[in-house]
């Protein structure tokens, strides 16, 4: 199992959800809000930070319902 980097923006995941049909529903300061507009219905909150600390990024790769290597290869 890959380990978790600890230089990757908020930014970068956002990017690499966009790519499974994720998509900005709204952004509250710094904190963007994705939706999943398909079953299941999932929403996820991305810190638009320039690193994300790894047990955030680990929280959004489970709540999206990826494994690590599934979210690595959308990187």
């Amino acid at each position: 199992m890959p380990k978790l980097p600890s230089d990757i923006s908020g930014e970068r995941v956002v990017k690499a959800l966009f790519k499974i049909g994720y998509r900005v529903d709204h952004q509250t300061g710094s904190h963007i809000i994705l939706r999943l507009n398909k079953p299941p219905f999932r929403r996820l909150t991305v810190p638009q930070h320039k690193d994300l600390a790894r047990g955030t990024l680990r929280a959004i790769i489970k709540q999206a319902g990826l494994t690590r290597e599934e979210f690595f290869d959308l990187l």
